[in-house]
């Protein structure tokens, strides 16, 4: 596992899902600002904490596919679901 392109990627996937940015949501009486949700990723020797989900250990091939998505610099594609109209 390359850890230091998982986090360059995660960087830039960040920058492309608007880190730092507000949305304008409207609102029966208006609109306010909303800041994109955070998902936390979190890395360990021997595997990973997504969303405050169960510890993933980096055997599992559900993790091995997350993994190897951000490092092709793709959003995991387990995401899709949750995530439909994109992150």
């Amino acid at each position: 596992i390359d850890f230091d392109l998982i986090l360059e990627n995660v960087k830039d996937l960040n920058m492309l899902a608007g880190e730092g940015t507000a949305q304008i949501e409207h609102t029966p009486g208006g609109a306010r600002l909303r800041q994109a949700e955070p998902l936390p990723l979190t890395l360990y020797q021997n595997g990973i904490v997504m969303s405050n989900g169960p510890f993933r250990p980096y055997e599992e091939p559900s993790t091995q596919q997350c993994l190897q998505d951000i490092m092709d610099g793709y959003f995991p594609s387990e995401l899709q679901r949750r995530y439909p109209d994109g992150i």
